[in-house]
């Protein structure tokens, strides 16, 4: 079978079922829009989320020891696997943040010797909030430590709400996406039904299932490439004119992994599965080994 005839013929299936053709096409390229608004901005979201879990850091203050004690309470910090980078801050860098951050007149307090050394762990990014605070309690046995200061609550409220918009993102997409090939189904029967006496005939004639479905199929696909075309043009027409014209803020949302065709090459290539599995799926129920009841 030439792929000329295949065409042609996934195309007349918009002339036979015009008004369900565009129902579906509509239908399936807000789907779309709606996905890729929602992706963009549930990616930013996890940006946000991710930075600002990545940037809290955790203080091991130490006690009053020596050189040496010192130099080994740093060997066993740097070797738990959580650690990505290990700051030391001596007594003086203390003070000296200390006077940064409150100003030198901040404090009524004069002597502030009493401020003790401490090492910065910068953990590894995205370790679980379970994982650190299991290696945290590792280091807190280590000799010569004396208190460390962390906000697990903070990092376990993070990881939820990461997590809440993960899937909720992901269960409202799929909801849409089949929605949509639903409704391709649906256009790919009434074709299908709308060529009853011309499947029969070609049935009489020794013509395969496959051969029969491979036009329904292409007019699936068609359905979904038009889709898609037009649905990366909104797109793109509403995060790079639109959204920043009214609300200029949002015009440094980053795109997903920093560009724009990552996005949109995405929402074609699921307007193009859409299209692709709503018409097999009718392809394949409608058509039978048997002749259409």
């Amino acid at each position: 079978m030439s792929m000329n005839y295949v065409f042609k013929e996934g195309l007349s299936g918009f002339k036979r079922t015009p008004l369900a053709s565009l129902t579906a096409v509509i239908a399936l390229m807000i789907s779309l829009i709606l996905i890729g608004v929602m992706a963009r901005f549930y990616y930013s979201a996890f940006e946000i989320g991710t930075t600002i879990r990545n940037d809290i850091d955790i203080e091991v203050f130490l006690e009053d020891v020596n050189e040496e004690r010192r130099r080994i309470i740093r060997t066993e910090i740097a070797a738990m696997p959580i650690v990505d980078q290990l700051t030391y801050i001596s007594k003086d860098s203390a003070v000296a943040v200390f006077q940064e951050l409150f100003g030198a007149q901040g404090s009524p307090i004069a002597d502030l010797s009493f401020l003790p050394a401490s090492y910065r762990i910068q953990p590894v990014p995205n370790t679980p909030a379970d994982t650190l605070v299991f290696y945290l309690s590792k280091i807190a046995e280590i000799r010569g430590v004396d208190e460390i200061s962390f906000n697990v609550e903070l990092l376990k409220l993070i990881d939820e709400r990461l997590q809440t918009v993960l899937f909720l993102g992901g269960g409202i997409g799929l909801l849409i996406l089949f929605t949509a090939m639903i409704l391709v189904f649906n256009t790919i029967r009434l074709t299908i039904y709308a060529k009853q006496s011309i499947i029969r005939a070609m049935k009489l004639v020794g013509a395969t299932n496959g051969f029969i479905r491979r036009p329904f199929v292409m007019e699936g696909v068609l359905q979904g490439l038009i889709a898609g075309t037009v649905s990366c043009g909104i797109i793109m027409l509403f995060f790079s004119k639109i959204l920043p014209f009214f609300v200029p803020q949002f015009g440094v949302i980053p795109w997903p992994f920093g560009r724009w065709y990552y996005l949109t090459g995405a929402i074609m290539a699921l307007a193009l599965l859409m299209g692709l599995l709503g018409s097999r799926w009718a392809a394949r129920k409608f058509i039978k080994d048997a002749s259409l009841s």
